[in-house]
């Protein structure tokens, strides 16, 4: 999920960035420090989208830098567990595809791609379902669900996903199942109906003999 997060810190202004305006100074440093970077709290910070205030200078005898009470806000991009995410295939490998998630590769690996025996076709690059004839390769759109997150800090992260689950993979695996979903709720409703038409139906009432 992504989000916009308002954070406050000091912030260490060398002398040689004192000739322009604070926040354009903070700035500068705030995206070196943050951007790029990988946390446990807030997971993947994407860029520092804005530095909303820079408080009075401090001054210690041993810097030569001035110290700042500062406000910024990051955008961030922090996986959960069981959230569906879409996002386009951009590798594959015989143990699995990578799927590009904003500022994140995450790994679908080879026996979360569906429901079906997979085929890796090298020479494609692109695996196949053995049963349904599912196909995916580079460029696809897929919808998946994640189940695995590690923040590891610093700039790595990993994250696994499946597709294995009905309502995900790519749109037409998507509108197939939805079509026999559909398809197994007529079915089931049909006898119901039936049934019900039998139970309102008014009981034959025999004629009397004389």
């Amino acid at each position: 999920m992504f989000k916009l997060i308002t954070l406050e810190s000091t912030l260490e202004i060398p002398p040689f960035l004192y000739s322009q305006d604070k926040k354009i100074s903070a700035r500068i440093i705030l995206s070196d420090d943050y951007e790029g970077t990988v946390t446990k709290e807030f997971g993947f910070i994407i860029a520092v989208v804005d530095v909303l205030d820079v408080g009075l200078g401090m001054v210690i005898p041993s810097s030569a830098n001035t110290f700042h009470k500062v406000s910024f806000r990051i955008l961030t991009f922090r996986p959960s567990i069981s959230e569906v995410v879409r996002g386009a295939c951009v590798e594959i490998v015989d143990f699995g595809a990578f799927i590009r998630l904003g500022p994140l590769d995450a790994l679908v690996h080879v026996s979360q791609i569906c429901d079906d025996y997979i085929v890796y076709e090298e020479s494609a690059y692109r695996f196949l379902g053995k049963e349904t004839g599912k196909i995916l390769e580079v460029n696809d759109i897929v919808r998946a669900r994640i189940i695995a997150v590690s923040l590891g800090g610093g700039r790595t992260a990993k994250l696994g996903l499946t597709m294995r689950q009905p309502f995900l993979g790519k749109d037409d695996w998507i509108e197939r199942d939805l079509a026999e979903y559909y398809k197994d709720a007529e079915e089931t409703e049909a006898p119901e109906e039936e049934a019900e038409k039998m139970e309102k139906k008014p009981a034959s009432k025999k004629k009397k003999k004389k």
